[in-house]
Formats: structure tokens, sequence, C-alpha cells
């Protein structure tokens, strides 16, 4: 009798001690299968690309093959805008789902808001390993504060690519050099990862590709036009986001798992409004931006929505397509039930916009300058959209439907909306809140590669 007692004792603590030695695996593989089921996230973003220039919204040049394979392959946005006409609060505004005024970031070399919630950092606590590789000066961590929201963040400044004079920036091919790096070593993970590429072409000053030249339909000889170049640097940067997406195209099951999201910061005025660049008014060519998102399985391939969309769509958007809480402070909308279950889009959306100068040139200049740099403010609805320029204290009224070129304002006695005030005064408020943020930290070298980029007050 004592002898069989003993024995189930023993028995016992052998199953004890089988037990505890697999405790630490369980949460280990549940950890695993919980992330495993979660897409990869790809985010492919391109500086100051125009929808109107890009083949697969009708361009009468072949200037984005690779583009508009991806489209093809799921959702494009016809009608999508960016909030702010200027690279760091346009792409801050794309991963946090918040304006300029609410970030912080409201102009090229201020900060974002320490500690927000973004997209990135919503995939990074559901285990996703994550990298952002950027080649844009204003996107350097020490003036923008976006490295926080990525497991890693890699600064690729490479080559002399304006005319020669600064070591400022990476071409496409260097950029996607480095993200192919990265996705060699995060294939071979376990976790799902969130990976973004930021371009910089077809930024200004704008270069000739001879290469490209003829692929394009360009005249063979001759002085090319700014907008030829423009051009060839579009197709400059296609051709090296193919080589990215044809790393997926030679794994069919990492591609099946991946959510693919393309978009443009914002747009760029070739000479409409008597302006060349971006970043200083609220017209189409700068605020209209191309748009789309490819899953295969879960988004159809030929989609199109020609309801009004937003960058700030893009965070909830990817979390919801994932199947993960979106944050209550994103101001974007989730497009889910649009692309996947057949939901009705909104077509009376209030679209709100805001510009602000430049970029900012000095640390002295930085504690007043989200209050300082407002230009205008503008709101859309139903295809109707009023600018107010607050300087002058003009106002703009236009009919997209019937005006897409804006040159015939609706009314010259056009009276400033309820709907339009209440947001200036929203902006401004929280521009003045803002000013408190500690400084970026603007050098004498960050003031040089600024002003290249054309980034003047």
């Amino acid at each position: 009798m004592h002898a069989r007692e003993l024995s189930k004792g023993r028995a016992a603590l052998f199953l004890l001690l089988l037990l505890l030695l697999a405790a630490p695996a369980l949460p280990r593989q549940a950890e695993r299968a919980a992330t495993q089921r979660f897409p990869n996230v790809v985010i492919l973003t391109i500086d100051t690309l125009r929808a109107d220039h890009v083949s697969a919204y009708g361009y009468r040049r072949p200037t984005t093959p690779n583009i508009d394979r991806l489209l093809a392959g799921g959702v494009r946005f016809t009608e999508a805008r960016t909030v702010e006409p200027l690279t760091n609060p346009a792409l801050a505004s794309m991963l946090t789902s918040l304006y300029p005024h609410e970030h912080g970031a409201t102009r090229n070399g201020l900060k974002m808001r320490p500690g927000l919630p973004s997209v990135a950092r919503a995939l990074t606590r559901r285990g996703y390993e994550s990298a952002a590789f950027v080649s844009n000066w204003p996107l350097k961590d020490r003036i923008s504060g976006l490295a926080e929201h990525f497991g890693r963040y890699d600064e690729v400044f490479t080559r002399k690519r304006w005319l020669g004079l600064f070591k400022d920036e990476a071409t496409a091919a260097d950029l996607t050099d480095a993200a192919l790096a990265w996705l060699a070593e995060a294939r071979q993970g376990r976790r799902p990862f969130l990976l973004w590429v930021h371009y910089v072409e077809p930024h200004a000053p704008y270069r000739l590709h001879e290469e490209l030249v003829r692929p394009l339909g360009l005249p063979q000889r001759g002085e090319r036009s700014r907008l030829d170049r423009y051009d060839t640097e579009i197709a400059f940067a296609d051709s090296h986001l193919g080589r990215l997406l044809a790393a997926f195209d030679r794994d069919p099951e990492l591609k099946a798992n991946t959510l693919f999201v393309f978009a443009a910061d914002h747009g760029e005025s070739l000479g409409e409004h008597g302006y060349w660049g971006h970043g200083r008014n609220l017209y189409e060519p700068t605020l209209r931006i191309p748009l789309g998102m490819a899953w295969a399985g879960k988004i159809r391939p030929g989609t199109t929505v020609d309801a009004p969309a937003l960058n700030l769509d893009v965070a909830p958007t990817i979390l919801g397509l994932a199947g993960l809480p979106i944050p209550s402070s994103f101001e974007g909308f989730d497009w889910t039930p649009v692309l996947q279950n057949g939901a009705p889009p909104p077509r009376d959306r209030v679209l709100w916009f805001e510009a602000h100068k430049g970029a900012v040139l000095s640390s002295q200049e930085a504690a007043n300058a989200r209050r300082k740099g407002l230009l205008e403010v503008g709101v859309m609805v139903n295809g109707r959209k009023q600018i107010l320029r607050l300087a002058e204290g003009g106002l703009s009224l236009f009919d997209l439907a019937q005006d897409p070129r804006e040159t015939r304002g609706l009314a010259a006695d056009a009276q400033l909306s309820r709907r339009l005030q209440e947001w200036m005064g929203t902006v401004q408020k929280e521009l003045i809140a803002s000013d408190r943020l500690a400084p970026a930290e603007v050098g004498s070298e960050d003031v040089a590669q600024l002003r290249a980029l054309g980034y003047l007050q």
C-alpha cells in the first residue's frame, strides 16, 4: 500500500516537472500563433507625386508600370488628398491619423509630439517587427521625431543627388537596396513585419534620367522641359520600387500574406496658378495624391473608389483590414467595410486642409514657428472647396466638378462659411499650445539641405 502511494507520488511529481518545463514554451507558442495570423504590411510612398502623372490614373506617358500593376491588384482611390501638402506634416499625419496641428509637425523642421499613437506603434504591440527607410532630409529623426515609432529607422543618405552639391539624399536605387537587405532578414523570422519605404524622387530640382527618355516617348534631342525631367524622375522611382515588389513576386506565400499600401505624401504644382512646388497653397495640384491598397484574397483586384479619401485614412484602414483595434485618437476613416463587405462609401464627407510655411530654419525660430507659420485653411464637402488665405484675407470658393482647375471662383464676394471659420479657430488654438513643445535640433547643415530642397520660409 505504501509502495503504491509512493509510486503515485513520484508519477505526479514527474508530471508536474514536465508541465513546468513546458510552461515557458506555451506563451511563446501562443504568441507565435497570434502574430502569424496578422498580415505583413508594406507601405510604399513617393515624394511629390501628382496623381495625374501616374499612368494608372490616365496619364499619357507610361511613367509607372510597376505602381500600375500594384494598384490593379487591389483598390485605387481616385479622389484621395493629403491634409497638408508638405512632406513631414503629411507623412506624420499618414502614420498617426492626426491633422498637422494635432501632431505638432506642421512644418519641415518641427518635431511631432512624442508618444503619440500610430499605426506603427499599434502593430509593434501585436508583435510586429518594424522598419522604415527614408531618404528625404525633412524626415531625419532629429528634426521630425519619427524614429520612435519604428523598431529600426534607417536614414539613407548616401549620394550627392542634388546637382552634386550636397550629400543629402539617396537615389531610389540605394533605398531599394537597403530595404531589400532588411527584408531578407525579416523573412527569416516568424514575426509579421511592417516595412515603410519613402522614395524622394521626383522632388525638385528634377533630374533628367537619360535612360528613361526613350521608354517615356520623350524627344531624343533638344532641351528637356521641367515637366519632362519630372516624369523621368517618376519612372526612375517606379523602376526601383518594382525591384522591391519583385522580391514578393518570387515568394508567393509571402506575397499572399502581405498588405501593400501605396501613396504620395503630396502632389506638385507644375506652373498652375503661377507656382512651381508645393506647400504654399491648397490648390488641387498639391493636394491630390495617388492612393491604393492591395492584399491578395482580401481586397478584390481592380476595385476603384471614387469617394473622397484622405491620407489620414491609411492608418485606421491598415488596422481595420488586419482585424486590429483602432486607437480612439485616429481621425481618419476606416475603409475596411467598403473594401471587404461592399458597404457604401461616404460621399458627403467633410474634408479639412491646412497649409503652413515651408521650413523652420533655426532653433530660435522654432519657438513660435507653428503659430506664425499658418498660411491657409480649407474645407471641402460635396465637391465644393473653400480656401482662406490668412495673411491677405483672401477667400476662394470652387466647384471642382465644374471647375477642376480652380480658375473660376464661384463668387467674388463669397462669405466665409461658419464651418471654415470654426476650423481656423481650432487650428490656431492648437498651434499656440503646440509651440510649447521642445524645439527641434535644426543645425547649419539642416538649414543648407532644407534650402537646397526649396523649403524656404
